[in-house]
């Protein structure tokens, strides 16, 4: 698979929407109304290869008070894309074109995201509580522009309960709100949905459950078979109907995409990711997936909350569903396994029993699907993973980016093995 023509551009883009030309375009945006930007620093980069690069910043902004009387100082969080919107420059939003014909950029002033029409509300408690008929409070979880925010909503007399928002694209807001109903009415512990806006504001029930990475940063011990049976039999109840629902390509399958965006932060290892890539390419087309069962789509620790008690293996809320539908039960095997083994990267003091829980659970594994597509498919998830290490924080990444490249390096490695032990083929 090749790298689209719109990514080749995207290294730049990147580099544009990070660099010193950054700060022009935002001082240029706010001047337009009257702001002057003071000072500014990347928050988050988020590429996504093929479809563009977005940039958060937090910024330091001063403009005339509101009473006319001299100017205030207030920090913002700004936003640029050049991601293709499906709506055009208006209110708050303001479009620069690049010279040279590389994509347009958009830059917005968050929550007013031009593609999620409801996260204005969702992150004002005032206008959400008007919405819900309830006082609340709200704290925004995680925010990927242009693609989604997970708010914590806690009603003002009951602070102690809570449930959470999505807020996603009205165009997908339907599609996620069946597939929660669709796997509740199958039995599948999926939070179960509270409220659906048309604006794409949807209101979940709270998991209940110790997320399976706490599970593991703890030890499983003599316990780590009978997680993974309580792990598989959750997969088992996944219902017939999501074989009906859209296909989402396995990380393995855009390995060359994952592979761009591997270069594009660490362009020392750009030999390496396409090697990998290519090596994962290759594996898939000689390895058995299996037959096309309803999946998960997004099966790590962070997404499996289980009971608590020892002794009792259950799994009590399976999150972020998004992504259910047709798929190979490989491919939830090796993002549990890919993003496992990828833990002692990230946190080495936190994960210190990962690497047996994750040597029990491939071998187990390697018993249920084809070891070599099994390993072939880690690799393209980890190889997924390479790039989101990068911080912008000041925060060392380098070495967890370059560990997890090892990594996926390292379940290639042991696939072409066990591809060789079946001699000719």
């Amino acid at each position: 698979m090749s790298v689209p023509a719109a990514a080749r551009h995207e290294p730049a883009d990147v580099a544009l929407l990070t660099g010193p030309e950054a700060g022009t375009m935002l001082a240029g945006a706010l001047g337009a109304e009257g702001g002057s930007l003071v000072d500014w620093h990347v928050h988050t980069v988020h590429h996504r290869p093929g479809a563009g690069v977005t940039v958060g910043y937090t910024a330091t902004v001063e403009r005339r008070a509101p009473d006319g009387d001299g100017r205030v100082r207030t920090e913002e969080y700004l936003c640029a894309t050049t991601a293709r919107l499906s709506h055009g420059a208006g209110p708050g939003l303001v479009r620069l074109e690049q010279e040279g014909g590389g994509p347009a950029v958009h830059l917005w002033r968050h929550p007013a995201d031009p593609e999620l029409p409801a996260l204005p509300v969702a992150c004002d408690a005032a206008a959400l509580s008007r919405r819900l008929g309830a006082p609340v409070t709200v704290e925004l979880l995680a925010y990927r522009p242009t693609r989604r925010a997970v708010l914590r909503v806690r009603r003002a007399e009951e602070p102690a309960v809570a449930a959470y928002l999505k807020v996603v694209r009205p165009s997908g807001a339907h599609v996620f709100v069946d597939r929660h109903r669709m796997l509740a009415s199958a039995g599948v512990p999926a939070p179960q949905v509270l409220r659906a806006d048309d604006d794409g504001l949807v209101l979940l029930a709270e998991g209940q459950g110790t997320p399976l990475a706490n599970l593991l940063a703890r030890g499983l011990g003599r316990t780590a078979p009978s997680v993974l049976t309580a792990l598989l039999r959750t997969l088992d109840t996944l219902p017939a109907a999501a074989l009906d629902l859209p296909r989402r390509p396995a990380w393995s399958e855009r390995a060359q995409h994952y592979a761009h965006a591997a270069a594009t932060v660490l362009p020392q290892h750009a030999a390496r990711a396409r090697a990998l890539a290519d090596g994962i390419d290759e594996l898939l087309a000689v390895s058995d997936p299996g037959p096309v069962v309803p999946t998960h789509g997004d099966f790590y620790e962070a997404n499996v909350l289980m009971d608590p008690q020892e002794g009792v293996h259950s799994v009590t809320a399976l999150l972020d569903v998004d992504a259910v539908g047709p798929g190979h039960r490989a491919d939830d095997l090796a993002c549990l396994l890919g993003h496992i083994s990828v833990l002692p990267h990230l946190a080495p003091s936190t994960y210190p029993h990962v690497p047996d829980v994750l040597e029990q659970w491939t071998r187990a594994c390697e018993q249920l699907v084809d070891p070599v597509t099994l390993h072939a498919r880690c690799a393209g998830v980890v190889l997924s993973l390479v790039a989101g290490a990068r911080r912008s924080d000041g925060g060392q990444w380098r070495a967890d980016a370059e560990g997890r490249l090892a990594r996926a390096e390292g379940w290639l490695a042991r696939g072409r093995e066990l591809l060789a032990q079946r001699g000719p083929h």
